[in-house]
């Protein structure tokens, strides 16, 4: 195993213990969340916020949930269609094995590529803090790339 995998999983491991720790229902919800899908393959250094809302993005998707997708967006206005187009896009993808590569330094705002097994393409998308100090996306209109 790569030094990179070793240091995502060890961190998906912290994060699940010190989520497993807390007794609210967002935290309980989203351990629900995270035994109920498939691990979500790793490299970069995400941050704790990166990371806990890429996996969620993932999952939105491979549950076909776009409301819960869209509630992740950071910027005001509607992307109820956006979200249902990210979701005939890679739903399906997103329920087999998916890779999110973490680029630049992740405090604020991560840019970060996500790789699907399935068709082999990719999709780029960036997470940040919003305007409530809470990590989201902006969720632009999906633009599925093949892989190379």
């Amino acid at each position: 195993m790569k030094p990179s995998h070793i240091r995502a999983v060890a961190l998906a491991l912290a994060l699940g213990a010190a989520l497993t720790a807390c007794s609210d229902d967002g935290h309980l919800d989203y351990q629900t969340d995270y035994t109920n899908h498939r691990p979500l393959r790793v490299t970069g250094r995400p941050s704790t916020g990166s990371l806990e809302t890429v996996q969620k993005v993932v999952w939105r998707l491979a549950d076909g949930d776009a409301d819960g997708l869209a509630a992740l967006h950071t910027e005001p206005g509607d992307v109820g269609p956006a979200a249902k187009a990210w979701i005939k896009a890679y739903g399906k993808a997103a329920r087999s094995e998916v890779t999110a590569d973490f680029l630049d330094e992740g405090s604020v705002r991560q840019d970060v590529v996500l790789h699907f097994t399935g068709p082999r393409r990719t999709q780029e998308l960036t997470v940040r803090i919003g305007a409530d100090d809470s990590w989201g996306i902006v969720l632009d209109e999906p633009e599925p790339r093949q892989e190379s």
